[in-house]
């Protein structure tokens, strides 16, 4: 007879929070903030409602912290990609990975979360915090991955150009397939970079 290995209960838990976390942003992606609800939640996570309550009490509480969670996971995956960025043509790769940010489920379901916001204080007070970090970890990436000085000329300026580009073109392919034109606005958006940047 064997013993069957229990898994521990702090493993249990994280699992059942990714879980979670992963049903909370696919919801806010395919049904919106207004679709979206605890119970649709835990329904497609496979957690009891008793549950996912004494974890997260409110849709907002569950929500925020789902967009939170995984813009950290986003993080991981921007610091993994920033290794294989070559040296011949790196501002234009450097675009492609940002952009490849901005239209990722996170970026769509913290859309949802914004547009909520705007109405609802209560939103507004728990994500707007959130979204000042992300802007400000978002920014020091893209100075990072361009390799400048943001101290110089208008290099703070061509970033934070870069990443309002990035966010509208966000928008734009949370609409429709823009792949094509999103291509050829940083081709050229590249080159301007590259002329005006001071490194």
């Amino acid at each position: 007879m064997t013993a069957t290995t229990r898994t521990p209960q702090g493993e249990r838990t994280r699992a059942m929070r990714l879980r979670l976390m992963e049903a909370t942003v696919s919801c806010l992606v395919e049904l919106g903030w207004a679709g979206t609800s605890t119970t649709v939640v835990s329904q497609r996570a496979g957690v009891s409602r008793g549950a996912q309550l004494h974890h997260f009490p409110s849709k907002q509480d569950l929500v925020v912290a789902a967009v939170e969670h995984l813009t950290e996971r986003r993080r991981d995956d921007l610091s993994a990609a920033v290794a294989e960025l070559p040296e011949q043509g790196r501002t234009r790769a450097v675009l492609d990975v940002l952009a490849a940010q901005f239209v990722s489920p996170v970026f769509f379901a913290a859309l949802e979360l914004w547009v909520a916001a705007r109405t609802d204080e209560d939103l507004h007070a728990a994500v707007a915090p959130l979204e000042r970090r992300v802007g400000r970890e978002t920014h020091a990436y893209a100075v990072d991955l361009l390799r400048i000085d943001e101290s110089r000329g208008s290099n703070r300026r061509l970033v934070q150009a870069t990443l309002d580009l990035m966010r509208g073109l966000g928008l734009a392919a949370s609409l429709s397939d823009d792949t094509a034109r999103r291509t050829a606005i940083l081709d050229t958006w590249a080159i301007t970079l590259d002329e005006e940047l001071e490194r």
